[in-house]
């Protein structure tokens, strides 16, 4: 499934977001939001999809992937890379493409920017389709950056947390600012590769022998850590427990939270609370990790998007 339009829009700050269409020009619009942040989009994301079906909405977020400037190193300027100002571009791509409403589906840092949006924008969103749901909350930055999942994993978490000696978020955030800033440019290799390794151990519960080959690419490893830790340092711009608070701000739009059982980057959990604060969602639990576009999660995901065209 090629793209059949694609292009760079202009969204002010000195930033133009990448963007493309793919499937049915006449179908049922729908946006994909990527993870990381900074991961960006891939063709995988297309398959979530039935073609025939959906008019499918692509893009890469600020500072990431086919997007300009691209963060790859200490210098860049992440003033203007924050959440509001995502939620901004996607209304000016809703404009630009002339959509009117549409669907919105996101995986994980990409969960967390799509119930942003939607709560900004309901009147937009004609429905949700969710997965490894994150809603930044400190208690979530804690278990995946805390020494929470360390339970699970001693052993990487004892090298990842090594330079904050062990300490909380907070502190783990702190000290990964401080080595990519560090004048060294071997040093900041180094902590990108340290929080690369240990993203990759942490997709799931059973060991993925494969899950490193995704950080492999020096550039796309220093993009997604930049823009990482500088949204988790911060918290996402949002206050404590806001996306759930103000999840009745969700009402009337039909959603679908795809949970991995073995996820243990954005346990279960997070998602069954979500469904609880929002009755018109339906949670899906099915056996696999902390992965948006292969195997069941991915195959759950494309259900959802099938049953929610009618």
């Amino acid at each position: 499934m090629e793209p059949y339009a694609r292009g760079l829009l202009d969204v002010g700050d000195g930033h133009r977001v990448y963007w493309e269409e793919c499937g049915n020009p006449a179908g049922r619009p729908a946006v994909v939001l990527h993870g990381g942040p900074g991961t960006g989009c891939t063709e995988a994301h297309r398959d979530l999809f039935d073609p025939e079906l959906y008019r499918i909405v692509l893009l890469d977020q600020r500072g990431c992937g086919r997007s300009t400037p691209r963060v790859l190193d200490h210098r860049a300027d992440l003033s203007a890379n924050h959440t509001a100002a995502l939620v901004g571009d996607l209304e000016r791509l809703r404009v630009d493409r002339g959509v009117d409403r549409w669907l919105v589906l996101g995986g994980s840092w990409g969960s967390t920017l799509g119930l942003t949006y939607a709560q900004a924008h309901p009147d937009r969103v004609t429905a949700m389709v969710l997965t490894s749901v994150a809603l930044l909350r400190p208690a979530e930055a804690d278990w995946l950056y805390g020494g929470g999942a360390g339970r699970f994993f001693p052993e990487a978490w004892a090298t990842f947390s090594a330079p904050a000696a062990g300490g909380d978020a907070a502190a783990v955030f702190a000290a990964y600012h401080r080595l990519l800033h560090h004048p060294d440019a071997a040093i900041r290799d180094t902590a990108v590769a340290a929080w690369c390794a240990w993203e990759a151990a942490t997709l799931s519960l059973h060991p993925d022998q494969h899950a490193a080959a995704a950080f492999a690419d020096p550039r796309f490893a220093a993009t997604l850590v930049r823009l990482a830790l500088h949204y988790f340092r911060h918290d996402g711009w949002l206050e404590d427990d806001q996306l759930l608070r103000d999840a009745g701000r969700l009402r009337g739009i039909p959603g679908v939270l795809v949970a991995g059982r073995g996820d243990m980057q954005t346990p279960v959990r997070t998602a069954w609370e979500l469904a609880q604060a929002w009755p018109d969602a339906r949670l899906v639990v099915v056996d696999g990790g902390h992965a948006s576009t292969s195997g069941s999660v991915a195959a759950a995901l494309r259900a959802a998007t099938t049953t929610l065209a009618g």
